[in-house]
């Protein structure tokens, strides 16, 4: 086994990492619930085969939703959120942090997150889910921070 699945640092960042991408893997099935539950579909085949056997169904049944659309916002921000926690976590991880410190930001993201989606999909009253996205983006910031003041010595 390679020594970096030794360093608690690295498990650690594999942990919180599973987690938030887990989280968002299941924000895709969630949105065909909502679509299939609001017959809101966005394709005529999609529609077609859940009951639009007319060009008329099938097109009543090819719409937006509020609800499947707030889940897609969600969705689309978790990617443009997640996506670089997990670059700049795994640098972050292999820069040597303090294990304390690390915890603390791999923590702090992924409770941020979670607590955005459901302030998103609850929907919780604004600044809930901003300040939630505020504290992920700014933890991110932070791991960057340290990457680039410990890259930049060479």
């Amino acid at each position: 086994m390679l020594d970096i699945f030794k360093d608690e640092v690295f498990l650690a960042y594999s942990t919180y990492a599973s987690i938030v991408v887990l989280k968002m893997m299941l924000m895709g099935p969630l949105t065909g619930y909502f679509r299939m539950t609001r017959g809101a579909f966005a394709n005529a085949e999609d529609a077609r085969a859940h009951g639009g056997k007319d060009e008329e169904t099938r097109k009543k049944l090819t719409k937006t939703d509020p609800d499947v659309e707030r889940v897609r916002r969600c969705h689309q921000n978790d990617l443009e959120n997640i996506v670089p926690f997990i670059s700049f976590g795994l640098m972050y991880a292999l820069t040597g942090p303090d294990l304390t410190t690390a915890l603390l930001h791999f923590r702090i993201f992924a409770g941020s997150r979670i607590f955005h989606t459901i302030a998103y999909l609850t929907p919780l009253p604004q600044p809930a889910r901003g300040i939630s996205w505020i504290v992920g983006m700014a933890t991110t910031f932070s791991m960057a921070y340290r990457v680039l003041k410990v890259v930049m010595r060479f």
